[in-house]
């Protein structure tokens, strides 16, 4: 619900909260304008009396003197017939030079203001920053739920380039959003009278003034009293009319003078009310503060940017909603399949399931986990299996369509006739990596539901995995299931081979370096790439892709992948067998999530056999000799030590800091998680120093040596999810 509203209210109000915002950071500059012309420094020890004493001579027609909240002093003045206005130095006294309002700071004060639109554009104007407000409280709220509590708000973001660019921004300028619009929404409630008048009473003119000859302003003593600092407006008397007085403003208030005496003959002191305003004034215009009418212009020119990428996201959203076709009733249904979904990509997933299962001849009715518990189980009497497939959403909280199934999930007390199978969605990098499906299995296990399958996950919409899932779910259910999910692709680049490297032949694991270009000819560049992404490549015959880790980034002019020749891979048997000159069609797939870190704390390398390929070139591209640890393990170094020229160079050139290589084959203990077990002592220097760890390669080594870094960090009174939930550790798992 938080969602939908973000995300509505957002777009309804874009047009009009971009105006608002873009004019705003425009009007920022007028108080560093303001400021950078002031001559301020001084004027503390400088009285109203003298400054005026110094521009007797010189503005012999002198109306007004009047101090800017920036410290600029104007005088205006009538000269031979004609009015003028001129910035002064209040040490000197003299002209800084004429003083005029720029008029185009004018149409944007009123664009800000009103929309050009007089009163129903203030009334837009007000609406405009009160959905800026709930746009940024919601949004808030969005991101504290996202990386798991208020108190991880700080935690690295996970996600896509825009998701990350839309979460990150917002978190710099969530205080000066708030506060602008905040003060906006004040200072309009004031203007249409929806909060009470704030002006303090006006002072008392006096009923009777000297009258006698005026002296000279330099000798008045209620102006040598009051400092130029605490100045805001002086109006000078009718000329040549001793029954007129001065009329002054300060910080403190207002008063009259009288023009002989020098006596003051009366003031009224400013009201808290009018202070209270005049601080929101200050804090939503910058006037008196500069600097932070720069940050709240910096703040403002960030809305276009959330905007567009709020958009991009939302669109994205929307084309991922899917449809579910052929989707029996529910109390027809033999098969129920409950998606728990919060950017939509799930039901994608479901989708498959739901046709997999007409095919083979069930009545299948999918819906959102919160349907099915708003309803009774006596409304599905012909069911025989249920399946879940869920997403965990921030920090193991439910994602947005199975935001109400487990509260209301307790409310039922009968167990079904029917058996239930969850399936877990999420990412790895996550601490809580798929939660929300294991508190949602642990759950009706608690409440003896019968129990299908135990609880599968699914890492990073793995189609592979998914499909391996689908053989089981088929065994179980004695029937043949094949579940072939085609993720929405890119178009694809045409690659030409250029060069091989072959390893492993001697030890059974044939691999090989692959490094490609665009072919001779082609009119195109390469696709934007770093090393740790993913390239996605479709064999002949196949329409799944299947994905490997780029070693390369495309700067380097060329694609250049790692891979292992599986004797029933249809794909990594179509890249083994390629020959130079050869071509593929390819796509990219970022993974902006692995990638080291930056700043002077070191980097831990960790991986085995063709996981090597991205962390090969983190350290190809190290030109900043940045420390990095490689640990790696093979089989043997005479067959399948990948890279290994290379990175000896790397060593020799300061770009790799230590190379720990390690070889099943050869010593009695040689897998990489024994030798990160070794190093505990040098391990736990490096994360004391703020150490990053990367892993990269099959699952089964990732678990050991997630298991093995727990023995290392446990002196530390920390284990791997501490440094997940730091942004530590990071892994790219197949």
């Amino acid at each position: 619900m938080l969602r939908k509203f973000h995300s509505w209210s957002g777009l309804i109000a874009t047009l009009l909260v971009v105006v608002l915002s873009v004019t705003g950071a425009v009007l920022s500059i007028n108080p560093i304008l303001d400021r950078a012309q002031a001559k301020v420094a001084g004027t503390s020890s400088i009285s109203v009396a003298e400054l005026t004493g110094k521009l007797a001579s010189s503005y012999p027609g002198i109306e007004q003197i009047q101090r800017s909240p920036s410290g600029s002093i104007i005088v205006y003045f009538t000269e031979n017939g004609k009015t003028g206005a001129d910035l002064i130095n209040p040490i000197t006294g003299q002209p800084i030079g004429p003083y005029s309002t720029s008029p185009v700071m004018v149409w944007f004060k009123n664009l800000h203001r009103s929309y050009l639109l007089d009163t129903p554009g203030r009334v837009g104007a007000a609406i405009s920053a009160f959905l800026m407000l709930l746009l940024t409280i919601s949004g808030a709220f969005m991101l504290a739920k996202r990386l798991g509590s208020w108190r991880q708000i700080l935690r690295p973001i996970q996600g896509t380039f825009r998701e990350r660019l839309h979460c990150q921004v917002g978190r710099v300028a969530v205080l000066a959003l708030l506060l602008s619009a905040i003060t906006g929404l004040t200072m309009s409630a004031v203007t249409f009278e929806l909060l009470p008048d704030y002006q303090s009473a006006e002072p008392v003119f006096p009923a009777s003034v000297q009258g006698d000859i005026p002296a000279s302003i330099g000798t008045l003593a209620a102006l040598k009293a009051i400092p130029m600092n605490e100045l805001r407006e002086l109006v000078y008397p009718y000329k040549d009319d001793r029954n007129d007085v001065y009329s002054i403003i300060t910080h403190q208030g207002s008063g009259f003078i009288d023009q002989s005496t020098g006596q003051l003959l009366s003031f009224q002191s400013i009201n808290n009310k009018q202070k209270l305003y005049e601080f929101i004034y200050m804090l939503h215009t910058g006037e008196g503060l500069w600097w932070l009418g720069l940050l709240l212009g910096l703040g403002a020119l960030t809305v276009p940017l959330m905007s567009w990428t709020g958009i991009q996201i939302w669109w994205r959203r929307k084309r991922s909603i899917t449809t579910i076709k052929n989707n029996t009733a529910p109390r027809s249904a033999d098969t129920i399949i409950l998606v728990g979904s919060e950017g939509n990509s799930t039901w994608g997933f479901a989708k498959t399931l739901h046709d997999a299962l007409n095919l083979a001849g069930y009545l299948v009715h999918t819906m959102s986990m919160n349907s099915f518990v708003n309803s009774a189980l006596n409304s599905y009497p012909n069911v025989k299996q249920l399946f879940i497939l869920t997403a965990t959403y921030g920090d193991g909280d439910a994602p947005a369509s199975a935001s109400r199934f487990l509260t209301q999930l307790e409310q039922i007390t009968e167990v079904p006739k029917f058996s239930f199978a969850v399936l877990g969605f999420g990412d790895r990098q996550f601490p809580e990596f798929c939660q929300y499906a294991k508190e949602v299995e642990a759950t009706l296990t608690a409440k003896a539901w019968s129990q299908l399958l135990p609880l599968d996950t699914i890492n990073r919409q793995s189609s592979q995995e998914f499909s391996r899932w689908g053989n089981t779910v088929g065994m179980a259910m004695g029937t043949d299931l094949s579940l072939v999910h085609i993720p929405t692709q890119p178009s694809c680049t045409t690659l030409a081979l250029i060069e091989r490297v072959n390893y492993g032949a001697k030890v059974k694991a044939p691999t090989a370096v692959l490094r490609f270009k665009l072919p001779d000819g082609s009119n195109t560049d390469l696709p934007t790439f770093e090393a740790g992404d993913l390239v996605g490549i479709l064999a002949p015959g196949s329409k799944v892709a299947r994905f490997y880790s780029l070693a390369s980034e495309s700067k380097d002019g060329i694609l250049e992948i790692c891979v292992r020749h599986h004797p029933r891979g249809l794909c990594s048997s179509f890249l083994y067998s390629l020959s130079v000159g050869d071509s593929i069609e390819a796509f990219i797939k970022p993974n902006p999530s692995f990638r080291p870190a930056s700043g002077k704390a070191p980097i831990v390398l960790i991986g085995a056999g063709t996981g090597i390929g991205p962390l090969v070139g983190f350290i190809r591209h190290n030109k900043s000799h940045h420390p990095i640890h490689l640990y790696w393990g093979g089989r043997c170094p005479e067959s399948d030590f990948l890279y290994e020229r290379e990175l000896n160079t790397y060593l020799k050139d300061k770009r790799l800091t230590a190379l720990n290589a390690v070889f099943s084959r050869i010593n009695e203990r040689s897998y990489v998680q024994d030798k990160i077990v070794l190093d505990s002592s040098e391990l736990r220097g490096l994360i004391g120093k703020g150490a990053q760890f990367l892993v990269c390669g099959g699952r089964d080594m990732a678990s050991s040596v997630m298991l093995a870094l727990d023995e290392v960090l446990k002196p530390l009174g920390m284990d791997v999810l501490t440094l997940k939930a730091q942004g530590r550790y990071r892994e790219d798992v197949y």
